[in-house]
């Protein structure tokens, strides 16, 4: 389904500089950035806390990203070659990528969380030349001396190498701009498989991507995001890296994804647009929730009532009473100067999305795929629907192919947004695009407005002994409120080798609050039984709510952390294989 609205775009902007700056529907990255220094020379562009709080205008970005693009090509770096940053999130780290990009190059962001080895692996089969990282990871590469690449610059000050902010050359330096058709970025995903691939994203990818996404939701250049989760990663670096920088808004980049500090940052940076993942966002619900159901049942009842009736009169009448309301309850969340919460990078709870927009927060929820750049859908903010992930954007087609009785089948998603293909390998990129359409791999449905509605990944099925297929994110998803999880993995296991039927399975890890309690209560070698014996109980109160044949029928309580990708999604073919005989 496409958005054909013919009302104004948030992008019709662009008209002005079409012809002058660039030529096209869309202009490149480094094009887009340049047009909103000249709209907002003098707007804060990134601002970080370490160790003192740093700040930098557009003006002052565009004249770094310069220099350091110069630097580079006075140094060799050509046309098409890729380069990698790695790294804590930065403005420096931001710098970088710009002035790869502008110096015509292909950036290669890698999570700063791969060892040595992985990264290495992933920056020969990438042939990159160059590279920005941290101070330790550059003093590794050396020591080991087996990465042959041209150059490394240090994304923090250091004698040993050079220093991004202080790598510039004035001196204009010929170069080949890069065409809105060029690669600009290869995103490596491993998914949850641990197989990595090398999404090749162009500069039309991202930039349409960035603009038609705003179709979905007001942007202004007085907002401040908040970079907390991993900027390598496909959704902070499209919802709050490039969106920022498209419309000449601020970016705050925070230090660590730990909730004290990140409620500390919220209100010190005064961010208006906060972007994170369901589990941050469930944590943050949790302990406000219970902190006001420790006052009291009577003052609790009073609240959640209250909550509801807010809630009510924002979906029917639009408006907003919640944030005049519950102002006391929001500063303890460090949202009181918050304008729009987006959760997004994996499902989130119906009572999560419906309890923050109760107490007046514009919370939504979006969809994608590292292969679409990645955004697809996003609910926007006044015509919001809990249940489901988001409303297509504009330019972009969905199609569900081979539904079940109840309309769900594989999401099959068509746009400007959706990726070249996969880095050298083209029979992964024949698996999965199909005449320009994007096979996702997630199932679900869209309603005739254009709102999806997921039901979970294809390629996690369990399929029990009576033929019905569940999907481990549905059973998954009725846990996520539970103080006393930290991370639960539902997956199958075979009760029926001939058949290959399967029973479900939950493969839990408590939280530590919750072990240190039950540790202090009945001493550490008594604990586990009384952990293991609270679990059980969980696990069946959320049987009762489940259908016969979703019930988990057996569960294992495990004392160290399941693995987990940069963005907090549990790494479910390692965890499985890890436990599967325990």
């Amino acid at each position: 389904m496409a958005n054909t609205s013919t009302a104004p775009k948030p992008w019709d902007f662009l008209d002005e500089y079409r012809g002058k700056v660039f030529t096209g529907e869309w202009p490149t990255v480094p094009q887009m950035f340049d047009i909103s220094v000249s709209r907002y020379p003098e707007n804060r562009c990134f601002s970080a806390f370490v160790p003192t709080k740093e700040s930098f205008t557009y003006t002052e970005v565009q004249a770094y990203v310069k220099g350091l693009a110069n630097y580079m090509l006075s140094k060799g770096v050509k046309s098409g070659d890729k380069i990698a940053v790695s790294g804590k999130n930065s403005p420096e780290w931001a710098i970088a990528y710009l002035a790869i990009l502008d110096a015509g190059a292909i950036v290669v962001p890698l999570d700063n969380t791969l060892s040595n080895k992985d990264m290495e692996k992933l920056m020969t089969f990438a042939e990159v030349k160059y590279m920005f990282a941290d101070l330790e990871r550059l003093q590794d590469f050396d020591k080991a001396n087996k990465l042959e690449i041209a150059g490394r610059i240090s994304l923090e000050p250091t004698k040993d190498f050079p220093f991004v902010l202080e790598t510039q050359e004035k001196k204009q330096q010929k170069r080949t701009e890069a065409k809105v058709s060029d690669t600009a970025a290869i995103l490596f995903t491993s998914g949850t498989t641990g197989t990595p691939k090398g999404v090749m994203l162009s500069h039309n990818n991202l930039v349409s991507d960035v603009y038609l996404s705003q179709g979905n939701m007001q942007l202004y250049p007085t907002d401040v995001f908040y970079a907390i989760l991993p900027i390598h990663h496909a959704y902070t670096m499209m919802a709050v890296f490039f969106e920022a920088i498209s419309l000449g808004a601020s970016i705050v980049f925070g230090k660590k994804l730990v909730i004290s500090q990140v409620l500390k940052e919220l209100k010190e940076g005064e961010v208006t647009m906060f972007l994170a993942v369901p589990m941050l966002f469930n944590k943050m619900i949790g302990a406000l929730m219970g902190g006001v159901r420790e006052k009291g049942i009577i003052l609790y009842g009073l609240i959640r009532g209250m909550m509801k009736f807010s809630g009510l009169i924002k979906k029917v009448f639009k408006v907003n009473i919640g944030k005049k309301m519950f102002g006391f309850l929001l500063k303890k969340l460090s949202l009181e100067n918050n304008r729009i919460c987006i959760s997004g990078g994996g499902p989130l709870p119906a009572s999560t999305f419906k309890m923050f927009n109760e107490l007046g927060i514009d919370f939504v929820q979006g969809y994608g795929l590292t292969e679409s750049s990645p955004i697809t859908h996003l609910n926007p903010i006044y015509a919001y629907i809990e249940t489901s992930v988001g409303k297509v954007v504009p330019q972009t087609q969905v199609k569900i192919v081979d539904p079940d009785a109840n309309g769900n089948g594989i999401i099959y998603i068509k746009g400007p947004m959706i990726m070249q293909g996969y880095y050298n390998h083209p029979e992964a990129t024949a698996e999965v695009i199909h005449d320009g359409w994007l096979n996702t791999g997630d199932v679900g449905h869209q309603d005739a407005k254009g709102y999806l509605y997921l039901t979970g990944r294809a390629k996690n099925i369990i399929v029990t002994d009576g033929g019905k297929n569940v999907f481990p994110e549905e059973v998954e998803d009725h846990f996520q409120l539970f103080e006393e999880i930290e991370t639960i993995c539902v997956c199958g296991y075979i009760t029926d080798v001939k058949t290959k039927s399967e029973g479900i399975r939950a493969i839990v890890y408590p939280s530590e609050k919750f072990t240190s309690a039950m540790e202090k209560e009945h001493g550490k070698d008594a604990s586990k039984a009384a952990i293991e014996g609270r679990i059980e109980a969980i696990i069946s109160e959320v049987n009762k709510e489940l259908q016969a044949y979703k019930k988990i029928t057996r569960t294992t309580v495990v004392y160290e952390p399941l693995e987990m990708t940069s963005t907090k999604k549990v790494k479910r073919f390692i965890v499985e294989q890890k436990y599967r005989d325990k």
